[in-house]
């Protein structure tokens, strides 16, 4: 993701060949896309100043039935999951409910000890805490059911570490599953109702949730997938999320997303300062594109966290969020096809682009 450094430079150059119709303008970016068939639906939009500028859909939420891909249709988040738990965190660090320095056993008592550091919640936040990610293809593409988050840790908390906690920095989806049980242990609830209710009821989110394997739901999309990011989309087999909710495990839309984006600006999750300290680079050695507490910073310094945001990347999903505080934007792309960075990530980069130039108008 090193390309995605250069975005700072949005702030001080302009983007040509805007058109008057925002609309169309992004849908000829989408149809570009589905032309090429590596994705087989995308849908991409954004707001400034929680005014929706340019919004379109494009390709199929359902290739064989011929079912379109519109605003409406669900479709998996990935790993932008993250920063939504990091916010759910940081709310109980501010209630007093949870210290960021706190080791996982002050929470999950019979969470395993190491012979030296201990986990806290600042080294799961900012993947520092030397959990390793899946352990292989077959790992990431399960069809086992874990009924709790709690069961859940079975899978990896016995696995030794990469490094020591807090020395290093290494990207795993399996910290914020810990991260999820420990809301669970805090509020008694499950993970899922916290969600609901501090989160997506907050933001006015109607059409975000936790994605259940095996059942069927309106209006969501098929997972499609490519070939080692090669070739065209082709169905891909449903995978068991139950492993990584907090982290990648929800769906979504395009409106709830702009929703959730607008919210974190308008500090409807978190106070102000609160929101700073998970926008400071907090994972070390990590130069370009570092990460805060759920939030990749995508600027170098002195500029990080300028822009914050989030990729997304699992079966049946390519995706983009960024956020630019100073000028109220938000610009979102969802695509139900994985392994297609190739096509949706130039995308992206294009649509925060169109975001900041309608900040200045």
């Amino acid at each position: 993701m090193k390309q995605y450094v250069i975005l700072i430079a949005a702030f001080l150059s302009s983007f040509s060949g805007i058109s008057q119709d925002k609309n169309e303008e992004v849908a000829a970016l989408l149809k570009e896309m589905i032309s090429k068939k590596e994705v087989a639906g995308v849908v991409a939009a954004y707001s400034v100043e929680g005014n929706i500028i340019g919004q379109a859909a494009a390709g199929y939420a359902n290739k064989k039935t011929k079912e379109k891909f519109n605003l409406e249709t669900k479709v998996r988040m990935g790993s932008i999951a993250k920063p939504m738990t990091a916010l759910a965190v940081m709310q109980l660090v501010e209630k007093g409910l949870l210290d960021l320095d706190a080791a996982v056993q002050t929470y999950i008592p019979d969470y395993p000890t190491h012979p030296k550091t201990q986990i806290t919640i600042r080294h799961l936040l900012s993947h520092t805490s030397g959990i390793a990610g899946y352990k292989d293809g077959r790992e990431s593409n399960t069809t086992v059911e874990y009924p709790t988050l709690y069961d859940a840790l079975s899978l990896f908390k016995d696995r030794e570490l990469l490094f020591e906690p807090g020395t290093q920095y290494s990207y795993t989806t399996y910290g914020y599953t810990v991260l999820g049980a420990v809301i669970e242990k805090v509020t008694g609830g499950t993970f899922e109702a916290y969600m609901q209710k501090n989160i997506w009821d907050k933001a006015g989110m109607t059409n975000t949730g936790v994605e259940k394997f095996g059942v069927k739901m309106e209006n969501k999309s098929e997972l499609y997938t490519r070939n080692n990011g090669r070739g065209k989309a082709k169905k891909a087999k449903e995978n068991n999320l139950s492993n990584r909710i907090p982290a990648g495990g929800f769906y979504t839309t395009s409106g709830d997303m702009l929703k959730f984006g607008n919210a974190v600006l308008e500090n409807v999750f978190v106070k102000e300062s609160t929101l700073n300290l998970m926008r400071e680079h907090h994972s070390l050695e990590k130069e370009n594109n570092a990460y805060g507490f759920g939030w990749f910073l995508y600027a170098k310094k002195p500029n990080e966290g300028a822009i914050i945001g989030h990729t997304g990347g699992q079966t049946g999903n390519t995706s983009f969020l960024f956020i630019v505080p100073s000028k109220k934007t938000v610009s979102i792309i969802l695509a139900n096809t994985s392994r297609a960075q190739s096509s949706v990530n130039p995308v992206a980069n294009k649509l925060l682009s169109l975001s900041l130039e309608s900040s200045k108008k």
